[in-house]
Parts: C-alpha cells; sequence; structure tokens
C-alpha cells in the first residue's frame, strides 16, 4: 500500500476534530429529516477506523454518536472517498462497516434490546462527478417485484467536485477545509485560487 491518501485522511481527521466543524458538516450535508431529530449536544467522534487496511489507500472514515430530541444514542458514519473516480461498490462498503460498528456496539451492550440507528454518509472529493445511485439495492440482481423483501438503505453523497466554493458551507469555520479538499488532488489550482505559494 502507499501513502497517497494518508494526508487526505489526516486533514479530514483534523477537519472533524473540533466538534463545532464537525456539526457544522453533518447538520449542513445530512437530510433535513435527520438533522432536526439531533439534539443541542454536538456530534461525538468515535475513536477507531473500520475500513480494512489494504483499502486504506483510496478510503478512510469516521464515526460520530449523537444523541437525538427523543433521548435516543445514534451514530452517523461517514466514509471518505479518495479515488479520482467513484467507486460503485460503495454500498457494499457501507454495509460491511456498519455491520462491523454494530457487533463492537453489541460487545458494550450485550443485553440490547433494540439497535441504535446509523445514518450512512459518504464524503467524496474525487475528479470526476459521482453518478453512482445512492442506495443499497442498486448492486443486488434481483427479479422484478422482489424490492420490498430485500434489505437496501440510502446514502447520502457530498460531491465536492459538483459545489461551487462558495456554497460549499454557510459556517466559517468550515469552508476553508472544504475548499482545500474540494482542491487536494490539484495543488497548483489551489495555490494560484487562495495564494496559497
Amino acid at each position: 500500500m502507499t501513502d497517497t491518501s494518508q494526508p487526505h485522511d489526516l486533514f479530514f481527521k483534523e477537519l472533524t476534530s473540533r466538534s463545532e466543524r464537525a456539526g457544522a458538516l453533518l447538520r449542513e450535508r445530512l437530510p433535513r429529516e435527520i438533522v432536526k431529530s439531533f439534539s443541542s449536544k454536538p456530534p461525538e467522534p468515535v475513536p477507531g477506523s473500520f475500513v480494512e487496511e489494504q483499502l486504506r489507500e483510496h478510503l478512510s472514515d469516521r464515526l460520530f454518536k449523537v444523541e437525538t430530541l427523543g433521548g435516543r444514542t445514534a451514530f452517523l458514519y461517514v466514509l471518505i472517498e479518495h479515488k479520482s473516480t467513484p467507486d460503485g461498490k460503495v454500498g457494499w462498503q457501507l454495509l460491511r462497516y456498519m455491520v462491523e460498528i454494530l457487533k463492537q456496539w453489541e460487545e458494550d451492550n450485550p443485553d440490547w434490546k433494540r439497535l441504535p440507528a446509523i445514518v450512512p454518509f459518504v464524503f467524496y472529493h474525487g475528479a470526476r462527478e459521482w453518478k453512482i445511485p445512492n442506495e443499497f439495492l442498486y448492486l443486488v440482481d434481483a427479479e422484478e417485484g422482489w424490492e420490498n423483501y430485500l434489505l437496501n438503505f440510502r446514502f447520502p453523497v457530498l460531491d465536492l467536485g459538483t459545489i461551487p466554493d462558495e456554497q460549499l458551507s454557510r459556517d466559517r469555520r468550515l469552508r476553508p477545509w472544504l475548499v482545500a479538499m474540494k482542491y487536494a488532488t490539484s495543488t497548483a489550482a489551489l495555490k494560484f485560487r487562495y495564494h496559497l505559494g
């Protein structure tokens, strides 16, 4: 494995290390029906990674724990795509990692009655536009009419390349970080545009 993604990984981890930046990102980019149920407490980063060692050149992740207005604990799982083109199997990867999250949670909560909700979220900053359907069932080769009986979930995708710089975030503490991630594969363009050199 090469280390090409490690700077991106470290940068994203630093971006989300401050609760106010992480909270702004998640509140601005997750679906409204999810965000409106969040309590006022900021998301809490959960240590560790669920991405296999051999995939960390192209993928990294971050898990957050949130409290809802109803007093429930839920998890927000962010998968960061460092590839220059979208990966059509991302739904399968999300499923595997969410199962690992639940297995870890079960170890800590052996007497559980109901499972916590996990909302997956894909953060993509590749060169090509993300055009892959954002639901798991897209990957399943099933007969017509089977959909209601098969596992499925949708996942929001944040494709930085399709968003004008000034619209990346309303939060002044977050926007420069997203701009830097957007142009991470084009250092020259970033230096020219923002006079960093």
